[in-house]
């Protein structure tokens, strides 16, 4: 895991979920997921917005990478896994990748948020994966 990604963690933790770093307050989820080959168990910082009472959305954006993320290919693999949040504490959630009209919405919630998600958008080619984490 990188540093940078260790020091996201522990602010979380150190602060109830507020990331002061990059101005990411209360919108960041970390992510449990199981390495997709390996079975690995990591934790990844990542943009949540929620989706009503019980599901929250991630977008696999990578900062615009040409690729996706690895965790994006690990929840597709192993898609019963946990976040931790802000407000909830430790959430076991289903990962489902959003297609189409749905996707396209969801997408849409993240751009409306960030202008760094639009920027991401406009510097690859694939279209930027998003996913709904719904409670079991």
């Amino acid at each position: 895991m990188s540093d940078w990604n260790q020091q996201i963690i522990d602010e979380f933790r150190a602060n109830g979920g507020v990331v002061a770093t990059n101005g990411f307050g209360k919108g960041l989820v970390l992510l449990h997921h199981r390495g997709a080959r390996t079975g690995t168990e990591r934790v990844s910082p990542v943009a949540g917005i929620r989706d009503g009472e019980d599901a929250w959305l991630v977008a696999a954006s990578k900062g615009g990478a040409p690729q996706n993320p690895a965790w994006f290919h690990n929840l597709l693999a192993h898609p019963d896994v946990e976040i931790e949040t802000p407000d909830d504490g430790s959430v076991p959630v289903y990962a489902t990748q959003l297609t189409g009209a749905e996707r396209d919405e969801a997408w849409a919630r993240f751009t409306a948020r960030s202008p760094g998600f639009r920027a991401y958008e406009e510097r690859t080619s694939r279209t930027i994966p998003v996913l709904r984490l719904a409670r079991r």
